[in-house]
């Protein structure tokens, strides 16, 4: 019962970023995406990815990752649709 918890709770979290890739996509904008929050959040997501594959805690490790692509995703979005903004947002 632990287990389905957990990915439960995996899949309500992972799924909270569809939304925004999809969002990213049809626009062509992700002008309101933070590089820096992207860059912090896909560091901590490899921990936890480390951390549940030295822990065997599938739920983490399967979220961490689906988490991970969506993530990565919005971050090339931003990269590719916003080159000139970039520079301005990290000042």
């Amino acid at each position: 019962m632990t287990d389905f918890y957990g990915f439960f709770a995996a899949f309500l979290t992972t799924i909270a970023f569809l939304p925004q890739v999809i969002k990213t996509f049809r626009t062509k904008s992700a002008e309101d995406v933070s590089v820096l929050m992207l860059v912090l959040f896909i560091t901590g997501l490899i921990f936890w990815i480390i951390y549940g594959l030295g822990s065997n805690a599938l739920p983490v490790v399967v979220a961490n990752v689906i988490t991970l692509i969506f993530n990565v995703s919005i971050l090339t979005l931003k990269l590719a649709y916003g080159k000139n903004k970039i520079k301005t947002e990290w000042r």
